[in-house]
């Protein structure tokens, strides 16, 4: 699944536009940025509340195609900044980190 075809999905919306056909293989939630640093899988989304341009840094660090901001989390405007000089995707969502990891598993299997 692209990061595009996940976007179209009902629920989800675009906050900032990167790669938007970039790959996406597998779901990882987590608000540890340090964690996700080093566990995080590549081309992975990264469900989190974190929306914070030290989560779009750890984004580009560890490869992930896509940070969604579940809960309807805030993103503060340096991150938006950071997320379009870096191209880092990221999408919002009102649903919890269970149900969306749910439905994104289901949708890659």
């Amino acid at each position: 699944m692209r990061v595009r075809d996940l976007a179209k999905k009902d629920g989800f919306e675009i906050v900032n536009e990167g790669d938007l056909n970039r790959e996406v293989t597998s779901v990882y939630c987590c608000d540890l940025l340090s964690w996700v640093m080093g566990r995080a899988p590549a081309d992975s989304a990264w469900l989190t509340v974190m929306g914070n341009m030290n989560a779009v840094a750890v984004a580009v660090l560890a490869d992930i195609s896509v940070i969604i901001l579940v809960e309807n989390a805030a993103v503060d405007q340096a991150a938006i900044a950071k997320a379009t000089a870096q191209g880092v995707n990221i999408l919002k969502t009102g649903k919890s980190a269970f149900e969306a990891a749910s439905q994104i598993h289901e949708w890659l299997n």
